[in-house]
């Protein structure tokens, strides 16, 4: 068990932790290009502070309704993996906070589907789940 600090976000009703150490910045996505051939949980490129960012659709890792494709953007969790900029889109995004983070159990799927989901915490009334930025953006970028 590990306890660090975590950005907490939310994803439907799932509540999501970010490694703070792993947070480039919390950031307003106002809209989206398409980017043809890429995979499905890939919204498309975004400019963000002078720079491209790819965006990801967080929902479509964990099986929920895709979010609008409509070209406007939201909040995401801004990160850099192998020196590119990455927007993970989220619904909501809550506040940094330490956390204990448990061994995530294993269950349905998790070790192949959910490879990014690395531990859990206890929220208010809920379980979080830690991600790994990391292996989020590689499952992503090989969904299909």
């Amino acid at each position: 068990m590990t306890d660090r600090l975590h950005l907490l976000a939310r994803v439907g009703t799932c509540g999501l932790l970010f490694d703070a150490g792993r947070v480039d910045s919390v950031v307003e996505v106002a809209s989206t290009v398409p980017a043809p051939g890429a995979a499905p949980a890939i919204v498309g490129l975004a400019a963000m502070r002078s720079r491209v960012a790819t965006v990801i659709d967080v929902r479509a890792l964990f099986g929920l309704a895709p979010m609008a494709r409509d070209g406007t953007g939201g909040r995401a969790v801004a990160t850099i993996v192998d020196g590119h900029l990455y927007a993970i889109a989220v619904d909501a995004l809550e506040d940094v906070s330490s956390f204990t983070i448990s061994t995530a159990p294993i269950g349905n799927g998790a070790a192949s589907e959910w490879d990014f989901v690395t531990g859990v915490a206890d929220g208010v009334g809920e379980t979080l789940m830690a991600v790994d930025v990391d292996r989020l953006v590689e499952r992503a970028s090989t969904l299909g």
